[in-house]
C-alpha cells in the first residue's frame, strides 16, 4: 500500500488588500472547501495561519472558517499549528517564536473550537534551524514537516525519523519536493501524478509520500486547478472500486468551458486509473499509526524554496535573508532595532502613559515580523516595491511607538539617549532601503 498525505497551506499577510483577499477567497478558498465537502472519502492536512483566520472573519468571509471547521468535525481535515503572522522562525529570537506559536493556537482555537487540536506543526515557508524545535516541543506538538532538501539521510518512505533535544522527541516528515513542485507549477496532471505514485510501490512493503503546497495554487495561481487536478486525483483514489464519483459531470463541463476539449478524454480516463486499492489518502498524523519510528536526525537549515546549491553556499533562506541581497540585510537590521526598542519600552513601562505606547509597539511588532516583505524583496524573481515598503512602514510604526513609550518611561536619561541613537540608525536604514527601491 502507498499512503499519500497531502498538506495545503492557507496564508495571506496582514498587509494584504481587501480586493486581493476577496479574489483569492473566491478563486481558491471557497472552491477548495466545496471540493472537500463533495468528496466524502477525501483526507487533507491543513495549515491556516491565524492572521488569515482573523482577516477572513473581519472581511466578511467567515463561511470559509465555518467550512474548514465542518470538514474537521467530519474527520476529513486535520489542522496543524504554525506561527500567527507568518514570520521566518529561524531568523527571530526564540521567545518571539514561542509567542507567535502560542498566539496562532489561541486565535485559531477561538475560531475553530475543539476541532483545533494540532498534533503537527508547519513552520512558515518550512524554514528550519535547530533552534526552532524547542518552542515546537514546548507547545505540545508531536511532529514537524520540512522540505525534502532538509533531509540529511537516505530518503525515508517506510520509517518516520525523529528530532531529539532537551529530552524531548519530535517526529519529522519530509515533503517530496519534486512531486509537490510538479503539482504547484502544473508540470503534471492527475493521471501522471498517480502513475508516479504507483511507480514508487514495492511488492510487499508499505510506503508513504507527503506533498505540500500553497492552497492558493488551486484556483488562484492556476485557474480551475482544484477541479482539473485535485478533484480528479481524489476521484481516482476513492476507496470503492468501480464507483463513479459525483464530480465527473462537473469536470466534463469545466473542461469544455475552458476550451480544453481536446484534453477531455485524457482527463476523464484518470477516473479509472487507481481504483485498485494500491494508494490510500490519509492525514499526516495517521502516518504515525502506520509506520515505525526511524533514527534520530539533524535536519539541514533550509526552507521549502531552498536548493542544494543554496545550502552548499551557506544561504539556507535565500528568499528571505540572502547574504547577497542588500535590501534583505538592511530590512533585518531595521527589524532588530524594532525588537530591541520594543523590549526596552515594555521593560521600562512603569506608568500608564508609557505602558500604552509600549503595548502598542508590542502588538505592532508581532505583525511587523511577517515574511512577505522579505519575499517580495528577494528578486528571485519576486519584486514588489510597494509590498516591501508596506512592511517597512509596519516596522517604522513599531519604532515610533516603542521610542515614545521609552521617552515617557521611568528609564534613566542615559537609556533614553541610547534608545534615541537607535531611532536615528533606524531612520538611516529606512532611507537606504527606500533608495534601493528607487534605483533597482
Amino acid at each position: 500500500m502507498i499512503y499519500l498525505a497531502p498538506l495545503l497551506h492557507f496564508y495571506q499577510p496582514s498587509t494584504q488588500f481587501h480586493r486581493v483577499l476577496k479574489k483569492v477567497c473566491n478563486e481558491s478558498y471557497r472552491p477548495l472547501v466545496n471540493l472537500f465537502h463533495e468528496q466524502p472519502h477525501a483526507k487533507v492536512t491543513v495549515n491556516i495561519n491565524a492572521v488569515l483566520t482573523e482577516m477572513l472573519d473581519e472581511h466578511g468571509m467567515s463561511d470559509v472558517i465555518d467550512g474548514l471547521r465542518e470538514l474537521s468535525e467530519m474527520g476529513r481535515l486535520e489542522f496543524v499549528g504554525s506561527a500567527k503572522y507568518h514570520p521566518i522562525l529561524p531568523l527571530i529570537p526564540q521567545d518571539e517564536m514561542l509567542r507567535q506559536i502560542v498566539q496562532n493556537h489561541q486565535t485559531n482555537k477561538r475560531y475553530f473550537g475543539k476541532t483545533y487540536s494540532p498534533m503537527g506543526f508547519f513552520s512558515p515557508e518550512m524554514c528550519y534551524s535547530r533552534e526552532v524545535a524547542k518552542p515546537i516541543y514546548e507547545t505540545g506538538h508531536r511532529w514537524l514537516i520540512l522540505g525534502g532538501v532538509a533531509c540529511p539521510v537516505a530518503w525515508p518512505n517506510s520509517v518516520i525519523h525523529q528530532i531529539r533535544g532537551n529530552g524531548q522527541t519530535l517526529a519529522v516528515f519530509f515533503r517530496d519536493d519534486v512531486l509537490s513542485n510538479r503539482i504547484a507549477f502544473k508540470q503534471t496532471d492527475a493521471k501522471g501524478f498517480i502513475g508516479q505514485l504507483r511507480s514508487f510501490g514495492g511488492k510487499t512493503d508499505d510506503i508513504y509520500v507527503v506533498t505540500a503546497m500553497d492552497a492558493e495554487t488551486f484556483g488562484h495561481h492556476i485557474r480551475h486547478w482544484e477541479d482539473i487536478f485535485l478533484a480528479e486525483m481524489y476521484e481516482a483514489l476513492q476507496p470503492e472500486p468501480g464507483e463513479e464519483g459525483p464530480r465527473r459531470g462537473k469536470v466534463e463541463r469545466l473542461v469544455q468551458s475552458v476550451d480544453l476539449a481536446k484534453e477531455q478524454s485524457e482527463l476523464l480516463r484518470t477516473m479509472e486509473v487507481a481504483k485498485t486499492g494500491e494508494i490510500r489518502v490519509v492525514t499526516i498524523s495517521q502516518l504515525l499509526e502506520l509506520f515505525p519510528a526511524g533514527s534520530y536526525v539533524e535536519p539541514r537549515a533550509s526552507s521549502w524554496s531552498t536548493s542544494a546549491e543554496d545550502i552548499q553556499a551557506g544561504n539556507p533562506y535565500p528568499l528571505w535573508n540572502s547574504k547577497e541581497n542588500l535590501i534583505h540585510q538592511l530590512q533585518w537590521q531595521h527589524l532588530k532595532i524594532a525588537i530591541e526598542l520594543t523590549r526596552k519600552a515594555v521593560m521600562g513601562a512603569g506608568n500608564d502613559a508609557a505602558k500604552n505606547y509600549a503595548d502598542l509597539a508590542r502588538g505592532l511588532l508581532d505583525r511587523a515580523m511577517q515574511s512577505d516583505q522579505f519575499w517580495w524583496a528577494s528578486r528571485r524573481p519576486m519584486w514588489d516595491i510597494n509590498l516591501v515598503n508596506r512592511g517597512l512602514m509596519q516596522q517604522r510604526e513599531v519604532v515610533f511607538n516603542a521610542y515614545k513609550g521609552i521617552r515617557l518611561s521611568d528609564l534613566s536619561e542615559d537609556e533614553k539617549t541610547e534608545a534615541y541613537y537607535r531611532v536615528i540608525v533606524s531612520r538611516d536604514l529606512r532611507t537606504k532601503i527606500t533608495d534601493q527601491l528607487f534605483i533597482l
